[in-house]
């Protein structure tokens, strides 16, 4: 079992089974590993990058999965053990969602950001969410990110209108975090203020490749 790589990334990309991935040397041998697209888009050829990682073992091939949280891999484990979800669609819950949106969404019996994930169909996505039930820890409640006082509403306008100019909804959530964690208390409080910031952080280089 390959628990988890180290090492220089040689290339990242998106290969005809339209999975993100990324290549890396570790002591001379090229590792391909599909990974979530949030980690295929921050990659950078030349950099370090330490993933968490699964080897799902097949007749007819080897695969890795490679995350950069262990509790990503936790859910993605769990998320396999769901009637109907294979490797490829557990990757897309996880490209898409973040593991705190997971979590709630089993907490609340909410599929609905399941069905919204390409490859999960209605019946999956309530499956996900009736399996996993009671084995996911969904976030603490209260307010404020790393003890700052963020005004959540505003933070979910801004994800909202990420998600609709095309970038994800783990992408924009992370995004808009971020840059109210950053922000002043006046920007904080000015969806218009943060959705520029955010969009700033992104920039054009990555808006493309994040989007689903």
């Amino acid at each position: 079992m390959i628990s988890s790589l180290h090492g220089t990334v040689l290339s990242t990309g998106v290969p005809a089974a339209g999975a993100d991935h990324v290549v890396i040397d570790v002591g001379g041998v090229g590792f391909f590993v599909f990974v979530p697209a949030d980690v295929a888009h921050t990659a950078r050829v030349g950099e370090n990058l330490r993933l968490h990682t699964n080897l799902i073992v097949r007749e007819d091939a080897l695969t890795l999965y490679g995350f950069a949280e262990p509790l990503e891999l936790e859910v993605f484990t769990q998320l396999l053990s769901v009637t109907g979800v294979g490797p490829k669609s557990a990757l897309g819950v996880l490209g898409h969602l973040t593991v705190d949106q997971i979590a709630t969404a089993v907490a609340d019996d909410d599929d609905a950001p399941f069905r919204r994930v390409s490859g999960i169909g209605p019946k999956t996505a309530k499956l996900i969410v009736v399996q996993l039930a009671g084995k996911l820890q969904p976030p603490a409640a209260g307010g404020g990110v790393s003890g700052k006082p963020v005004a959540d509403a505003v933070v979910a306008q801004v994800t909202a209108a990420l998600v609709g100019l095309g970038w994800s909804e783990k992408v924009a959530g992370e995004a808009a975090i971020e840059t109210a964690e950053a922000a002043s208390d006046a920007d904080r409080s000015s969806v218009s203020a943060l959705l520029r910031q955010a969009l700033a952080a992104l920039g054009p280089a990555r808006a493309g490749g994040a989007r689903v």
